[in-house]
């Protein structure tokens, strides 16, 4: 096979203006307009409108090529379309190959006889995605997210492209994934199938193997194990034993060897194809067991159960062609800074590129993959039908063989909702929805990955309508904190089995707020910060949570402080009581890891990469050994400032959550302290935390409590290393006497040391340009110093500040 990548010689037109720009291909329509100062920053303050106005317009990409040598002397030539977004006839040298109309799919055209040796000219003509949509509007399965344009659901391309609680109106458009000639000698692979049988300590692999070849075409295929020695598969039937098997394991159970499976297509002892992969050898499903509680949900790697820790993933950018593979590694690398095991792609996006899977096979994350079908409802026609299972199949094949995957998802939260009569709201449409996620995707997706695990949606309960975001079985989205208004405690009353999605936003910081605004702009409720915060309730749900927890900050980045502090305290709440329901409850993905653009939003690293304290606090919740303190205080009890009643006690229970292979022994130290870290009372507790279990240690009442003066405090210490430190107060932030803490700090070597002269909470250590990653921060800590190393960006212009200053 002779590959020629198509990447030189491009141009745009925009509508009928006749001007043609340089392009990039794989590229976009506003990153070339970009590029040529075209048009404005559509992240920069309202530019949104003008970006969104451009896609009214048709484009042309056009390109003239020269075949390269050989290729036109081939038996057969092909064209293949990695990624064209969305609607768009193409055609070469003035003959049409045809029309696409799925940005997820691939398409590829025989070009044989229209290929010319010398220049050839392509034309790939893109119709506008708002025209399309505007005209499709009406339709009956044109419905869906209220956040989103109208008609969105009615074309195959990133549901979010068109606006989201969190995100623009910037369907942006163009050629956002490689071209590629191929010139086929003879024989062509279509497919390779490995498949493994994991029996009595060793693995067993079988490739299946497809082909386009004539008489006399032979296949040689070699296995190279991590070390780099290659064992020979016998040609037929393709099978071969792996004694010794070394397996992949998620981050924090084991290591990730990779294993590389190489086929190659020979005609008379020449090579004419090669097919190249790298597999890890694992078993993975999802245990689904009757029990105590109803039905287990939990990944099951190699036989073993795994607590899902991390969040969901959406699109890195609205702009695609900026998503790098650099940048993507930078993110998932952070990612397991915080100690994820798991991501979850949500379904209202697109297929990431295979750079995304190579990071996840090589990181530890398990991936949980929805399909792109979201809060929508769809009119499953004929045409519809093939449109899909095509998509599904192309995407499928391309990722069934990293270890990462761990389960394929049918859609996002439309079976909730139908449930709740939005969008799948009348008979057909739940026939509709039924026949496509419970008949024909599951059909697809077992096809091509037959050892894979489907699931109907998210949430579910295994489909049919059947409670889908009940606690007994499956997996819950739990939105009754933030959309549901109520407090972080809520969470304790959900026994869920796998909370998939459940979140808090918040601003991001100022340094990122300035990259999108003038001063002018920098109000809360003004005009530009709105068009930055996409949740329609968000800016009053923002508030009465602040009016609950802090006093009134006294600026806009004391505000940005505040939001994030309450963002992750929520989320905190969250996953330390999933983590103490091990077993019960197996995970806990929030919702969201990352942005899009600049705004306010649910996520816990910003768009520009900033960390949000979210991200530190899931560095310390995720934590492989966790300590966490269940408190029982005003605050937990719901009982408010004026509604204490006489002789209400204060308690708290800590509980040990191992998440490793083996039992650790442990020592727990507890202190009940006043504010300015005088112990009033304290206790050391010895144990062993089982492996894979939660221990609760004794709840402990502390009737000498000043609920408005003290904190608890509570460190984790193994082999005489403190291993984490937490503290807990009984009441509001706001109603807590804090003494000024008087914070400062100063650089020593690749460490930051500050220290404090009272209890401090929320401590957060800041540079000029915001962009210090460290290995701790918006953390508590009692008078006296506090090292932290610096991991990435230059500690100069510190500043430090905690709770004691949202004032």
């Amino acid at each position: 096979m002779i590959r020629q990548t198509i990447s030189e010689g491009w141009s745009l037109g925009v509508g009928q203006a006749g001007e043609e720009l340089a392009a990039r291909v794989p590229g976009s329509v506003y990153a070339c307009l970009l590029e040529h100062g075209r048009m404005e920053d559509p992240f920069w303050r309202d530019n949104e409108g003008a970006a969104l106005a451009l896609m009214d317009n048709s484009f042309t990409y056009t390109c003239r090529f020269t075949p390269a040598g050989g290729i036109t002397g081939c038996k057969q030539a092909l064209l293949r379309f990695w990624g064209v977004d969305t609607l768009a006839d193409i055609e070469l040298n003035g003959s049409p190959l045809g029309r696409v109309e799925n940005m997820h799919r691939v398409y590829t055209f025989d070009v044989t006889h229209l290929l010319l040796e010398g220049e050839n000219r392509l034309v790939v003509q893109i119709a506008s995605p708002t025209g399309y949509i505007g005209a499709h509007g009406g339709e009956a399965y044109a419905q869906g997210s209220p956040d989103a344009m109208g008609g969105f659901p009615s074309l195959r391309k990133a549901h979010c492209m068109f606006g989201w609680d969190w995100g623009p109106r910037l369907p942006d458009a163009g050629i956002w994934r490689p071209v590629e000639l191929l010139g086929v000698e003879g024989a062509r692979i279509q497919e390779v199938r490995v498949r493994q049988k994991h029996t009595g300590g060793r693995v067993e692999l079988s490739l299946g193997v497809s082909a386009v070849s004539p008489a006399g075409v032979e296949f040689a295929a070699t296995l190279t194990d991590p070390q780099g020695r290659v064992t020979a598969f016998p040609q037929r039937p393709m099978g071969l034993a792996v004694e010794d098997p070394q397996l992949w394991w998620p981050r924090g159970y084991g290591a990730q060897p990779l294993y590389t499976v190489t086929v190659r297509a020979l005609v008379e002892g020449r090579e004419v194809d090669r097919w190249e992969r790298r597999i890890g050898l694992r078993t993975a499903t999802v245990a689904i067991e009757k029990d105590a509680w109803g039905e287990s949900f939990a990944h099951e790697i190699n036989g073993v159960r795994v607590f899902a820790m991390g969040a969901d993933y959406i699109p890195a950018d609205n702009i695609l062609s900026r998503i790098t593979p650099a940048r993507t590694r930078r993110l998932l690398e952070d990612a397991c800074a915080a100690n994820f095991n798991t991501i979850r792609v949500w379904g209202g996006g697109h297929y990431p590129d295979d750079a995304f899977y190579d990071l996840c096979d090589e990181l530890g994350l398990l991936v949980w993959q929805d399909l792109m079908f979201a809060c929508a409802a769809y009119d499953l026609t004929p045409a519809f039908a093939r449109n899909i299972e095509a998509e599904v199949a192309d995407n499928v094949k391309r990722l069934r063989d990293h270890p990462c995957i761990a389960l394929w998802c049918g859609n996002n939260e439309m079976e909730l909702f139908a449930q709740e009569g939005l969008w799948v709201d009348s008979p057909k449409r739940r026939a509709d929805y039924i026949r496509m996620y419970e008949y024909l995707l599951p059909k697809v997706v077992l096809e091509h990955a037959p050892d894979a695990f489907y699931w109907p949606g998210s949430p579910s309960s295994g489909g049919g309508f059947d409670e889908p975001n009940g606690q007994a079985r499956g997996d819950v989205h739990d939105w009754s904190v933030w959309h549901g208004v109520q407090p972080f405690t809520a969470y304790r009353k959900n026994m869920g089995r796998y909370i998939s999605e459940f979140g808090f936003e918040s601003w991001p910081c100022l340094s990122t707020v300035e990259g999108f605004t003038l001063p002018e702009d920098r109000n809360l409720y003004g005009y530009i910060m709105e068009k930055h915060q996409r949740c329609q309730m968000g800016g009053a749900l923002l508030a009465a949570y602040m009016q609950q927890y802090f006093l009134r900050p006294g600026d806009l980045d004391t505000a940005l402080y505040a939001s994030q502090l309450l963002q992750a305290q929520a989320v905190r709440y969250g996953v330390e009581h999933f983590r103490r329901g091990r077993g019960r409850c197996m995970g806990a993905l929030y919702w969201q890891l990352n942005d899009c653009w600049p705004g306010a939003s649910w996520s816990s690293i910003d768009y520009t990469g900033r960390w949000k304290a979210l991200h530190y606090f899931a560095r310390r919740f995720f934590a492989p050994v966790l300590l966490s303190c269940q408190e029982e205080g005003a605050m937990s009890r719901g009982l408010g400032v004026n509604a204490q009643p006489a002789g209400w006690t204060p308690a708290m229970t800590l509980c040990v959550t191992n998440e490793t292979m083996g039992s650790r022994p442990a020592l727990v130290k507890w202190a009940l302290r006043d504010r300015l870290g005088r112990v009033k009372r304290e206790e050391v507790i010895s144990l062993l935390a089982p492996a894979l279990e939660s221990a609760w240690l004794d709840r402990v009442e502390l009737p000498e409590a000043d609920i408005r003066e003290d904190v608890l405090t509570y460190t984790l210490w193994e082999n005489g290393v403190q291993a984490s430190f937490g503290a807990v107060i009984f009441v509001e932030p706001k109603y807590f006497r804090f003494a000024d803490p008087a914070l400062g700090c100063r650089v020593e070597g690749d460490e930051i040391v500050v220290t404090a002269r009272a209890y401090a909470q929320g401590v957060e250590v800041r540079n000029a340009g915001e962009d210090l990653v460290l290995s701790d921060n918006y953390f508590d800590m009692l008078p006296g110093e506090r090292r932290v190393k610096v991991l990435r960006g230059k500690p100069v212009g510190l500043r430090v500040r905690s709770v004691y200053d949202i004032r």
